[in-house]
């Protein structure tokens, strides 16, 4: 059985199921093939996980995943995390209630139960900070499943950049109760400037690509899957970091033997020279094998120079794992460098955008990392000048170039990459 999470929201003008601007739905597709997976019609219709939320929500950042060790009491069990705007709040200016949620699933998606962890304060002060999100869950080899997410600072209250937390959140009866957020470790996120245009935090330069979830817990465990009966349960957390400095970013890893209830110090494991935007772990089965992949600019802070290009790749790396540590580190793919300028979201030019997420899995014989990549894509001069201006006037400047007619074909060719070590 396979189980895809998506956003969803009504047509405009349209009402009824899902409520709310942006919603969280799943479907399922059984016993599948290479030739099933393309087939629409192979697939359950979408079940509207979140039909219960208020008119004014818009549900964002969701997570899936399903419990994969028979072993387990609690196997096939499915689960999804995301945040809860609410009030059609988007954390501008910083006034959105926005609490961690999670919804499960004890019959194949079919229907859900959904239950807030996590309380939110608006003003940044109270249990859940600014926010949770980014979240990411995981179940071990007994059923415990394990949702990561990460605490935000509100940057009017302490500047950029914010130094949010990693939280771990338990489950020991398949999702029906969850425990207190534990603090696994204190984050800097890769964020020292905010786009003027966009308003969003930029990795490369203004009108850049966006760092929203660079620094948010990415998490795998090896739960001996599919009987777990060889299962090690180690826990390792991958993300993007920027205590080095503006410049100096990195891919830190911890990881934990114990449940969570303790972590290694963090290691650095991105290529000198790389600062790398999201990050991505996946551990073997049996726990000797743990592989990371990320994407990451390689030039400095460019500031409001759109001229100049911004190169970018995707890199896969994987380390052997003894006595409960990982290394050394093997450079399994070092991707040839692309322009970011080339990037943009689809529905507006005035930003690049490269995604928020990149994922690995892995299996007892190899892994694999998944990056945006626009290698086959190519720089927009007009766009690029239509961005400059836009940044002297301090607006977005109207009309903005058509790219059918003033862009090259390729302008904006994003294309999912893969490497693997199979």
């Amino acid at each position: 059985m396979v189980e895809r999470a998506n956003l969803t929201a009504n047509f405009p003008g349209k009402s009824g199921i899902p409520r709310g601007y942006e919603a969280v739905a799943v479907s399922r597709l059984d016993n599948p093939t290479p030739t099933s997976v393309l087939d629409k019609s192979s697939w359950t219709p979408p079940v509207v996980v979140t039909e219960r939320q208020s008119n004014t929500a818009f549900t964002d950042k969701e997570q899936i995943w399903a419990d994969n060790a028979a072993s387990s009491p609690y196997f096939g069990r499915a689960y999804v995390c995301f945040a809860e705007f609410r009030s059609n709040g988007h954390h501008n200016p910083g006034t959105a209630i926005a609490p961690l949620t999670v919804s499960v699933s004890a019959d194949g998606g079919a229907t859900w139960r959904t239950s807030q962890i996590q309380a939110a304060d608006a003003g940044g002060n109270g249990q859940g900070g600014w926010g949770s999100s980014g979240c990411t869950i995981r179940t071990d080899s007994h059923g415990v499943a394990y949702l990561f997410a990460e605490q935000f600072e509100n940057p009017r209250l302490s500047g950029l950049p914010t130094h949010g937390k990693h939280v771990m959140f338990k489950s020991t009866d398949g999702g029906a109760h969850w425990g207190k957020a534990q603090t696994i470790r204190q984050i800097t996120d890769p964020c020292y400037f905010t786009d003027p245009l966009s308003f969003r935090c930029v990795m490369d330069g203004y009108t850049g690509a966006r760092t929203d979830l660079a620094a948010t817990p990415s998490v795998d465990i090896a739960n001996g899957a599919p009987l777990g009966v060889d299962a090690t349960n180690l826990i390792v957390d991958a993300w993007a970091d920027a205590s080095g400095g503006l410049n100096h970013e990195d891919v830190k890893v911890t990881w934990s033997s114990n449940g969570g209830a303790t972590w290694s110090a963090p290691s650095s494991v991105s290529l000198a020279g790389d600062r790398p935007i999201y990050a991505a772990p996946a551990i073997s089965p049996s726990g000797d094998r743990v592989y990371v992949v990320y994407e990451a600019v390689t030039s400095p802070w460019a500031g409001d120079d759109v001229a100049t290009p911004r190169p970018y790749h995707g890199v896969f790396l994987s380390a052997p794992i003894s006595g409960g540590s990982l290394g050394p580190w093997t450079t399994e793919y070092n991707g040839p460098s692309a322009d970011l300028r080339s990037s943009f979201p689809g529905h507006r030019f005035r930003e690049e955008r490269i995604g928020d997420y990149v994922y690995a899995a892995a299996s007892r014989d190899y892994g694999v990392g998944l990056w945006i990549d626009v290698r086959n894509a190519a720089v927009c001069p007009a766009i690029q000048d239509w961005r400059a201006e836009s940044l002297d006037a301090g607006h977005i400047i109207i009309p903005a170039p058509w790219p059918s007619t003033d862009c090259p074909p390729t302008w904006g060719n994003m294309d999912v990459w893969a490497a693997t070590t199979g």
